[in-house]
């Protein structure tokens, strides 16, 4: 994310890695970071991604962020949240990682595209896996600290990014394998649930 007169692009790379990971989670508070960032003169942005400094834009991701800090913290209502981001996180993630990699060749704009993209994918599927795994819970204390981490790691992540590229991206990984294992869980708690309820019904029967 930071400018390639900068950055060597193994570090815009890793950088991307970590920010993608952070718009999955949540793209309005990832884009209030870099706009902030970029006004403090801490991130030196590409022309590319100048549109993202604008106050307008800082103030109207500010904002919905406000917004999403009340409703993903609502249980049941968080899910569809959740599910209708699917069409803000992974193409805002795109995007941005089509404008970090101008400077590149179209091949590897392209790749970088698609990584930024399938990295927030990754990471919006398991926050809402991991949401719809604990909704069924009477108590809404399980959503609103899951809610509050994940805004809280969204912010780090991209401030952490421009700062140290090559350990955030470490980190992200990290959280893409813990998710990759929790899908898998949860995966194999919803068939067990459906083995036993068709093993009830047999046995009625």
């Amino acid at each position: 994310m930071l400018e390639a007169v900068k950055l060597p692009p193994n570090e815009i790379a890793a950088a991307l890695v970590a920010i993608s990971f952070a718009a999955g989670l949540n793209v309005y508070a990832t884009l209030a970071t870099l706009g902030l960032l970029a006004h403090a003169g801490v991130l030196p942005l590409p022309p590319a991604l100048h549109l993202i400094t604008n106050w307008w834009i800082i103030g109207a991701s500010i904002a919905l962020f406000l917004v999403e800090f009340f409703a993903d913290k609502v249980p049941a209502f968080d899910l569809l949240w959740n599910a209708l981001h699917t069409f803000i996180r992974v193409p805002v993630a795109a995007l941005l990682a089509y404008g970090a990699t101008s400077q590149l060749s179209p091949e590897k704009q392209l790749i970088a595209t698609l990584l930024g993209g399938a990295i927030a994918l990754a990471a919006h599927g398991g926050k809402t896996a991991v949401r719809a795994a604990v909704t069924p819970s009477p108590e809404p204390l399980s959503n609103i600290g899951l809610s509050l981490g994940e805004d809280a790691l969204a912010i780090f992540l991209t401030w952490f990014a421009t700062q140290h590229p090559y350990v955030a991206a470490t980190l992200a990984i990290c959280f893409l394998a813990v998710i990759i294992l929790l899908l898998r869980w949860v995966v194999k708690a919803v068939k067990a649930l459906f083995r036993g309820a068709e093993s009830g019904l047999v046995h009625q029967g």
